[in-house]
């Protein structure tokens, strides 16, 4: 009982990874839980991981390229959900102000050191 974690996402720290766009995290030890918060225009450059991803658009539009050139692109909309395997290459634009909910399995070291 002692790794339960509770807490209010906005008294969690915010990490500003790239303009433009804001993230909190919660981590356990196979899951981790990420807010992103984007004003329009921003972009998550081409990128991969070990890790697999599900994000969830809780608001706005976010544009996704996913794959080898060439790539499949998705508009996801507030209601929609994705699943990005681990190691498949991917970038991301929000299209108007978006706000999307992230999990990745294991969590993201990177993220964490």
């Amino acid at each position: 009982m002692d790794d339960v974690q509770v807490s209010a996402w906005k008294a969690l720290p915010v990490v500003e990874p790239a303009p433009g766009m804001a993230r909190r995290l919660m981590s356990g030890k196979q899951a981790m839980l990420a807010w992103f918060e984007f004003e329009p225009g921003a972009r998550v450059p081409w990128h991969r991981h070990e890790n697999e991803q599900f994000t969830y658009v809780l608001q706005g539009r976010l544009r996704l390229r996913i794959g080898e050139e060439p790539s499949r692109e998705v508009v996801l909309a507030a209601g929609d959900v994705v699943c990005i395997p681990a190691n498949v290459p991917h970038e991301a634009e929000a299209l108007e102000a978006t706000v999307s909910l992230d999990v990745f399995s294991p969590p993201r070291q990177d993220w964490l050191s």
